[in-house]
Order: C-alpha cells, then structure tokens, then sequence
C-alpha cells in the first residue's frame, strides 16, 4: 500500500530539504507537532523512500574547485553493454557530479567540476576519452552559476 502524503508531511519535507540538521524539536515546533510523532514521521518518511539521504552541501570555491564543465557524450554504439560500461566507469570519477543519459543529439550530460583548465585537460586526456565506444565529446564552461537549487517543489504532493 502507497503511502499517502498530507499537508505535515509536505511540511517537514520542505523544511528539511532546507536543513536537514534541524533538531527535531525545532522542527516539530515548526510543523506544529509534539517531538515524538515528528520524529515517527520523519522516520516513515525515510522509510518510505521519499527522503533519500541528509547530505552537507559545499561552496566549490572554498573546497577550490571553481571551474564547472558541462559536457556532452555521444558513444559509437547506444547498445546497452556500452552504455552500461560507460556508466559503470564514469560513476567511479569523483569529478562526475552529474551524469544523465538523453534523447536527441547526443547520448549523456555530465557536470564535471575541477580546479581549472589544467586538470580539466587532464581529466579529458587520461579519462574521458581514454574509454573506447566515445565518438564525440562536447564541453561548455559556465561562466556563472544564475541558479542553483537542491530543494524540489512540493506543490504537486497534495493536488489530486
């Protein structure tokens, strides 16, 4: 049976996707509960899968990894034995931050992140295109970072 979400549950859920490090008393105080049953349902949050993990979120600058690269692969072959290789390899490079397969011109975006134009050189010449299958690669520089969100909307929970 699906577990069915209301109005408390979307709450905790956006307040913790703001600060997963809220004691729970703070939080229960904020969506108008007692601890205890707070905490059950953040529990059952977990649980049930809606909550994947609590993670610290990092400024790349300070850590000196300034420079992000977004780039584009398109493989030889999108035959499922290289696209799952493919995958395997890149999900072990710590600079990989995203990866995602697509449609239309080509087969997977990454969001690479590096110190700067030396090792994102490196990372090219002794990685990426070190894996056979590759056919085309495609990298763009941002320039500036406009928008950055890892909190996902939750209107859409309750409207049925």
């Amino acid at each position: 049976m699906a577990y069915i979400l209301d109005a408390i549950d979307k709450k905790i859920l956006e307040i913790l996707q703001q600060d997963a490090t809220i004691p729970n008393i703070e939080l229960a105080e904020k969506v108008c509960l007692s601890p205890f049953p707070c905490s059950r349902r953040v529990k059952n949050l977990h649980e049930q899968g809606f909550i994947k993990r609590a993670v610290t979120l990092l400024e790349p600058e300070m850590v000196g990894l300034p420079v992000s690269v977004f780039i584009q692969v398109t493989l030889n072959h999108q035959v499922k034995k290289e696209l799952q290789d493919f995958e395997s390899v890149i999900g072990q490079w710590p600079e990989v931050m995203e990866c995602y397969l697509m449609t239309g011109d080509f087969d997977y975006l990454l969001r690479v992140v590096v110190p700067n134009l030396q090792a994102y050189q490196e990372f090219l010449d002794k990685k990426l295109t070190e894996l056979p299958g590759i056919d085309h690669i495609k990298s763009s520089f941002s320039l500036k970072q406009v928008r950055y969100r890892t909190e996902l909307p939750l209107d859409q929970l309750l409207e049925k």
